[in-house]
């Protein structure tokens, strides 16, 4: 939450001539996108941009990878970026300093967290039941895979220090390099990575973490209401587009998915995204409606809350606005 504060105390500075220079240069038929990382826990995106979903509905998209929740933020509050995709408490962190136009979902990508469980060991019966005194790899402590995976332990019967080492010491995206070079005996990782870890033979995936927590609103995409009193038709076609992407993603196999969205991943093998594809289909992740629900929404607070993130609870209302998003059929 610091680092909101820290990029709230900046914007004041930037936000109008950021604002003015995104005026000259905004296309009428171009949104830019600002998105926390580059994943393939985002494939229905990827596939509406592969498939030609967003240029049907008559806009040109401009992706930009904002490397982390703050800077997709930042981007919005300056008008750099007019949709971002990232986890809802960024808004809600930003929304409890007080900013008037401070940015509401609009709609929802990702229904729970993407992340895998990996050991060393197989454990094809993992219950959690098992894992008493084991050190396992968080990421950032704050961070939402931080917080979920915390969530988890603790809804368990685990508590940090007692019995069990919840270690905070590596960045979420040094996690996969740790483990495999002897740190930790379990670790949360992303899809390829998880898959790829496997593949090696140096880990097995022994859970789903975000089946383990429950739905929430894990990745969404949001703008400012200035945006959308301006631009409210072209917020409804870019979810539309995207929503376009998701069903095809849900009903067609791995490997068709994987060759469309391909062209995003250079680098990446075939085998890798089929079978990262494949986890994530298995496991349920992405939303068949943009809506945000208000059961998810609170279960995302008491999340927050039991990680010691959050300060306050906030209203459902204040944060999420699914005018364009019920417009979706």
């Amino acid at each position: 939450m610091k680092k909101f504060i820290t990029v709230l105390l900046c914007l004041t500075v930037v936000a109008a001539l950021s604002l003015s220079f995104a005026a000259c240069n905004k296309d009428d038929e171009t949104i830019q996108l600002n998105e926390v990382t580059h994943s393939l826990f985002y494939a229905p995106q990827y596939a509406a941009m592969g498939l030609g979903y967003f240029e049907e509905e008559g806009l040109k998209i401009e992706v930009t990878n904002g490397s982390g929740a703050d800077n997709v933020m930042t981007a919005l509050l300056t008008g750099e970026a007019d949709i971002g995709l990232m986890g809802c408490e960024a808004n809600i962190y930003v929304y409890l300093q007080g900013k008037k136009d401070y940015p509401k979902v609009i709609g929802q990508l990702t229904k729970r967290d993407g992340s895998f469980l990996v050991a060393r060991a197989e454990m094809p019966d993992f219950d959690y039941g098992n894992i008493d005194g084991s050190t396992v790899l968080m990421g950032r402590k704050g961070g939402m895979p931080a917080m979920i995976l915390q969530y988890v332990l603790n809804n368990k019967g685990y508590t940090d220090g007692k019995n069990i080492t919840m270690d905070y010491s590596i960045e979420f995206g040094a996690l996969g390099p740790a483990f495999t070079g002897g740190t930790g005996d379990f670790v949360p990782l992303f899809e390829p990575a998880a898959s790829q870890i496997v593949q090696e033979g140096r880990g097995y995936i022994v859970s789903a973490i975000g089946m383990d927590s429950g739905e929430i609103p894990y990745t969404c995409y949001s703008a400012t209401a200035e945006f959308l009193s301006k631009h409210g038709d072209k917020a409804e076609k870019f979810l539309r587009a995207v929503w376009k992407g998701t069903e095809y993603v849900m009903s067609h196999t791995p490997e068709e998915v994987a060759k469309v969205v391909a062209p995003y991943f250079d680098g990446t093998t075939m085998d890798l995204l089929v079978a990262a594809i494949d986890n994530y289909q298995k496991t349920d992740v992405w939303m068949t409606t943009p809506v945000t629900d208000k059961s998810a929404f609170e279960r995302i607070q008491d999340i927050m809350q039991n990680a010691g993130e959050l300060s306050k609870r906030v209203g459902y209302n204040d944060i999420v606005d699914n005018t364009a998003a019920e417009k979706i059929k």
